[in-house]
């Protein structure tokens, strides 16, 4: 008997959605490839089910058929060597789904950067130059809003996004650049202004990855390789970071020992220009060696995990042995902060370079002991931080930031470490642990946009 088509089913979608993600993130293994992999997965999906297999189990008896994925890269590495090369030095003629413009790769990549490189020096035309006191108010508030939207415009070119997301986009970015700009502030150096500009970068890279997501922005793999994203950026901009400094150190030795001097065009062009330029460079970087080589960021994470997992538990250790409390110095719980958030880079891309398919082992154990620690110290911070506000100022805007942040990687956290143990125990399924994390996203969205946007008229500007 033939049963009646049925349209697809949502779960077993999401299910190939996120086997998807995984093989695009693989060595050797193009956009095309992953079509030519994901038509045989469901093929064989289909002929299991028409045999009487649930969708689930179909698929996880299909996956299991096309093999070990490392496998499949190397074979595809062989047979595509010279494809190699290309991708990894120009950009290849395929990227990632939807970055398929004609004439793309490092070509766009070098306009969009030129752009960037440009915007950062606008304002000089009018007059607010950077050594300026005016100058240095414009490009506090500023400076994100003119490095990260010509990024945006590239990942949102790449993926030709449609109308509504570009009209999403403009909304946030305009009303951000309405409101860090229009708020009367009581000071050129107020608390909230300070917290607006360190918080603005945040909301406008959650933003952003609308651009990143296009038209899957409301799918979960498609946000967990946004996370990925966000970690292999950060690494290639660090490297870039590290040689623009070395660079511009032999451009200033050089030139002086010929007697030209270059002190001023270095701070006033070169760094600028080049720190905007290379917020482009580093996005194309990620987009252009995906699948190409082993990224590196996994390799970091497995390096770090365990370092931090030490560094935490000994913390945590000398706090309940020694007895002594977290010092409630501004700076220190600045410190402590910083901390949190590097343990929660780790563990977020730690889950996002997961193969969600893979056994529990000894580094899924690692990262419990890194979360729960991390927990620990949490908890230290955010009693430090309400302890202070028992002296005469109370709730300050810097101190009800810091509750809400904390509060924030509390709640990630403490839910992380629920489905990590969960699934150490067999008792539910990775991609669980993999949906929170994206899930959660909107909650730094939230608690960032609220920093730049509600806490200067609560807190009167001051």
């Amino acid at each position: 008997m033939t049963s009646e088509p049925t349209g697809p089913d949502p779960a077993l979608e999401e299910q190939i959605s996120q086997w998807r993600g995984y093989v695009r993130h693989h060595r050797g293994i193009s956009e095309s490839d992953v079509d030519e992999l994901e038509d045989h997965l469901r093929g064989t999906v289909a002929d299991l089910s028409s045999a009487g297999l649930r969708p689930d189990e179909a698929f996880l008896i299909g996956v299991k058929r096309l093999g070990a994925l490392d496998a499949l890269s190397r074979e595809f590495a062989r047979e595509h060597s010279g494809r190699l090369w290309k991708q990894l030095v120009l950009g290849g003629d395929q990227g990632p789904a939807g970055a398929d413009r004609a004439g793309n790769g490092w070509l766009t990549m070098l306009v969009f950067a030129v752009l960037a490189a440009a915007a950062i020096k606008v304002p000089a035309l009018f007059g607010v130059h950077m050594d300026s006191v005016a100058g240095a108010t414009f490009y506090l508030r500023n400076a994100s809003l003119l490095a990260l939207a010509p990024m945006v415009a590239f990942l949102g070119w790449r993926r030709r996004i449609g109308v509504p997301v570009i009209a999403v986009l403009v909304a946030c970015y305009g009303a951000a650049a309405v409101a860090i700009n229009s708020y009367p502030f009581a000071t050129d150096t107020a608390h909230t202004l300070i917290l607006a500009a360190l918080h603005l970068p945040l909301v406008l890279w959650f933003t952003g990855g609308l651009a990143y997501t296009g038209a899957d922005w409301r799918t979960h793999a498609r946000w967990m390789d946004f996370l990925r994203f966000t970690g292999e950026w950060f690494i290639y901009y660090v490297l870039i970071a590290l040689g623009g400094g070395l660079l511009t150190g032999v451009t200033v030795a050089t030139f002086n020992a010929i007697g030209v001097n270059v002190e001023t065009f270095v701070p006033q062009w070169l760094l600028p220009c080049g720190a905007t330029a290379a917020v482009v460079v580093a996005a194309w970087l990620v987009e252009a060696k995906q699948g190409v080589i082993e990224n590196m960021a996994p390799v970091l994470t497995r390096v770090f995990t365990p370092l931090f997992a030490v560094l935490l538990v000994a913390f945590v250790t000398a706090v309940l042995v020694t007895g002594h409390g977290i010092q409630v110095q501004r700076d220190i719980l600045i410190l402590f902060n910083v901390v949190l958030v590097v343990v929660l880079g780790l563990v977020l891309y730690s889950i996002s370079a997961r193969d969600p398919l893979a056994r529990p082992g000894f580094f899924d154990w690692l990262q419990l002991v890194l979360i729960v620690s991390a927990l620990a110290m949490d908890v230290l911070v955010l009693l430090a931080v309400y302890g202070r506000t028992a002296d005469s100022y109370g709730f300050t805007p810097n101190r009800v930031a810091a509750l809400g942040e904390n509060v924030v990687l509390l709640g990630n956290l403490a839910w992380s470490a629920v489905l990590l143990g969960t699934f150490l125990l067999r008792r539910s399924p990775f991609s669980r642990l993999e949906r929170w994390q994206t899930t959660y996203v909107p909650v730094y969205l939230l608690w960032t946009a609220a920093v730049v946007a509600l806490f200067p008229p609560l807190f009167d500007y001051r």
